[in-house]
């Protein structure tokens, strides 16, 4: 994948999200009649100000776009005129300061919401959950798993798709009760596969749960056929043409176009004697020489040739559901509260050492999601976007200073005692704060650089 496509698709991620947070907390601080000095999307050095006279809000673009901030006027941080007292946020009553705090969040759930809604509305497509390849001696092995098995419900959910099958399997190994799965067999019977509750529980311990299982999902076989070429490549100097089919490569068959990227790939700068098909039915015999490209270390081959997607080819794999006005809303407030309930748990889970920390996403796995996603059509990005919209607003709910949680908790305490924690407890609850965040990130970067080392 481009990396300026990956780096383009991340920072519009971010400016989204940090926008719709952010604009949480301007809109009911203006409501509610505080004064807003800043609305800023990133920090550091300002790209581009904007502000209409001296005494009105100044509209910020800056420099690093890993976060944002709205500054209100404060007694504690600045000297405030006493005809604009009533306009300071520490002057405002205690549900008033709450209200605003707790909206960038809230902001992110509502924007998980109106997503999910406008999906439903134009229609949810995703790959049909048939069974592909089952793992020998794995858990969908041992349950009875076969290929060709279509999951109907995963426990008391219906699986449309691999996608809301995965979010149940999810749900339920948090349970870690013994697991029903109705499927229908290739030969179209309906039976129930039974999944224990020890092997259940095991699957909320790794990130990656269809290889926990031993699943794979049944994708079409792409022909081996020629699409597009580029000029001045090795496929075009060969003597390839579009529609041409790959037959051989040195005397080894070619089932599909996996086989032939593979072969591609293990002969750079290495003359592969194949067999093609035209489309007019003549076979021809051609020699072609792979040039050598350097992909994350590993030097492999490239012809310059893309494949010809047939027409038609996922009709049979893909499905796709679409709802009114109403029912979408229904439906995306319900699946935001099970996404929301469900990432509660797992972050539960991973502080007691019962699912691992490499369901932890650092800035580098959020990058390529947002690239792949991207890349994949507005459809699937927006599903990104509402995903990690309610990761974002559940982070900022955590009782840890420095996050909106930690004001809410500092506001907890002002309600049960009568009185605001002193500054002195607050700076040292700021100091406690910020190591656990930069404890987090650095956690979460580790578990970035790893993946991406192998």
């Amino acid at each position: 994948m481009d990396i300026l496509f990956t780096i383009g698709s991340f920072v519009v991620a971010l400016a989204i999200l940090i926008a719709v947070h952010e604009f949480g907390h301007f809109w009911v601080a203006r409501r509610l009649g505080v004064k807003v000095l800043r609305f800023s999307i990133g920090f550091g050095r300002p790209l581009l100000r904007v502000q209409r006279h001296p005494d009105a809000t100044e509209y910020v673009l800056a420099l690093v776009p890993l976060g944002g901030y709205v500054k209100m006027l404060d007694e504690r941080e600045e000297e405030v005129p006493a005809a604009q007292a009533h306009l300071a946020f520490n002057r405002q009553a205690l549900w008033k300061r709450s209200a605003i705090v707790v909206a960038g969040p809230l902001f992110n759930f509502l924007f998980a919401i109106f997503a999910y809604w406008a999906i439903f509305m134009s229609g949810d497509s995703g790959l049909r959950p048939i069974v592909g390849e089952v793992e020998p001696q794995s858990i969908a092995a041992a349950a009875g798993f076969q290929s060709g098995d279509e999951l109907i419900r995963v426990g008391d959910r219906e699986a449309g798709s691999w996608e809301t099958a995965l979010i149940a399997f999810v749900g339920k190994s948090l349970d870690g009760r013994e697991l029903s799965v109705q499927v229908r067999d290739a030969s179209g019977r309906e039976l129930t596969r039974w999944i224990p509750s020890d092997a259940v529980q095991s699957l909320a311990e790794e990130p990656d749960l269809l290889g926990r299982l031993g699943l794979s999902p049944k994708r079409p076989t792409l022909p081996a056929v020629i699409g597009e070429l580029v000029p001045g490549e090795a496929a075009e100097g060969a003597g390839l043409e579009s529609g041409d089919r790959i037959l051989s490569a040195d005397g080894r068959p070619i089932e599909g176009w996996p086989d032939w990227v593979g072969v591609v790939r293990e002969h750079p700068d290495q003359t592969l004697s194949i067999e093609i098909e035209r489309a007019d039915g003549e076979r021809l015999a051609l020699s072609i020489t792979p040039r050598s490209a350097q992909v994350e270390g590993e030097t492999i081959g490239r012809i310059g040739a893309g494949v010809l997607v047939p027409d038609g080819l996922m009709d049979d794999y893909s499905v796709e559901v679409r709802y009114g006005p109403v029912e979408s809303l229904d439906r995306a407030v319900s699946k935001t509260v099970e996404m929301s309930v469900m990432t509660l748990r797992v972050v539960g889970r991973m502080l007691i050492g019962q699912a691992s920390v490499e369901n932890l996403s650092g800035p580098i796995t959020i990058a390529e999601t947002a690239g792949r996603t991207a890349s994949y059509g507005l459809e699937s990005f927006v599903k990104f976007l509402a995903v990690v919209s309610i990761s974002l607003g559940i982070l900022n709910l955590l009782p840890v200073p420095v996050l909106d949680g930690g004001h809410l908790l500092y506001f907890f305490i002002e309600w049960v005692k009568g009185s605001p924690l002193s500054e002195e407890a607050q700076m040292q609850g700021q100091k406690i704060g910020l190591f656990l965040l930069a404890a987090l990130m650095s956690l979460a970067f580790y578990l970035d650089l790893s993946r991406l080392l192998g």
